[in-house]
Formats: structure tokens, C-alpha cells, sequence
């Protein structure tokens, strides 16, 4: 009796053994995935992109368009590359196809700039819609970010009347 009980233990422990080792691998392989995963997202992180950063869509006060109320309302599109990007041709669209189009323009590396909605003069920091009207909508639109051949380099949605911005 004795010994039929360590055959069958033996048996167990072989079959326990035999159905650990594939579970080891997979969690092996699993670990190794995961390892590899995160070094692509180190990699495209180190790469940086050009981006939607902040919507700031409901400006204080009144909405009255004066031009100080309009270019409170505004969009940033920061640089996380290491090196200037320009934006020549790229385009800045709201859900009702309201549309900025970047002329000759250079975003220096690690820089944010700001697409105001009213008038103004062009600066490195600063870029204006020149528009007598807001764009975004106080309680909820989506900013698209395209790149001069068209593909999508960002969007960025918001829905709330709760607070007047969005950090993309």
C-alpha cells in the first residue's frame, strides 16, 4: 500500500512537472514580450512627436468677440523631438471644420506654440486665426492636428462645461 501511494506521488510530482514547464515559458516569453514592448515605447518616447498640448476653449469673462476675449481662447502644439519641425502646410481643424493652416513656420525643438483664434502679429510663440468669431465650442468640440500630407499627427476631444480647458 505503502508503495503504491509514492508511485502515485511520483506520478503526480512528474505530471505537476510536466505541466510547469510549459506555464514557465509562457510566462517566460511573456516577461520577454514585455520587455520588448517597453523598449519600443522608450524608443518612440526618446523620438518625441509634435502634438496637441492644451485647448483652453471657454476664454474668461463674456463671451463679447472682442479681440482680447477671442485670443484667450486658443490651442498649444508642443515639439517633444530633438530637433525643429516645420509645420509649413499642417493644419489645426475643430469638429465644424473651422481650419488654420500654418504658413512658412519652424517649431524649435522642446517649444510650444499657441494658435490664438482672434487678430495679432505672428510671433515664434504665437500664431493667429485672425477670426472675428470663436472656434471651439464652450462645451464640447475635437481638435485634429494633420500634417502638411494630410495624416492625422493628433486629436484631442473634450466634453465638459466644468472647467474652460483641456490638457491633451
Amino acid at each position: 500500500m505503502r508503495r503504491t501511494r509514492t508511485l502515485t506521488a511520483a506520478a503526480l510530482a512528474v505530471a505537476a512537472g510536466v505541466v510547469l514547464l510549459p506555464t514557465q515559458a509562457q510566462a517566460q516569453a511573456q516577461v520577454q514580450a514585455q520587455v520588448k514592448a517597453q523598449a519600443r515605447t522608450h524608443v518612440l518616447a526618446a523620438a518625441g512627436s509634435v502634438h496637441l498640448y492644451k485647448i483652453y476653449y471657454d476664454s474668461p469673462g463674456t463671451d463679447k468677440r472682442s479681440n482680447a476675449s477671442l485670443n484667450a481662447e486658443y490651442v498649444q502644439i508642443r515639439n517633444t523631438t530633438s530637433k525643429a519641425v516645420s509645420l509649413k502646410g499642417w493644419t489645426l481643424v475643430d469638429a465644424s471644420n473651422h481650419r488654420y493652416v500654418f504658413g512658412t513656420y519652424s517649431l524649435g525643438k522642446g517649444k510650444t506654440v499657441t494658435v490664438r483664434t482672434g487678430k495679432g502679429k505672428d510671433t515664434a510663440a504665437n500664431r493667429y486665426q485672425n477670426r472675428a468669431a470663436y472656434v471651439w465650442n464652450n462645451d464640447k468640440d475635437t481638435a485634429t492636428l494633420k500634417k502638411a500630407n494630410g495624416t492625422k499627427a493628433d486629436t484631442c476631444s473634450y466634453n465638459s462645461t466644468k472647467v474652460d480647458y483641456k490638457m491633451c
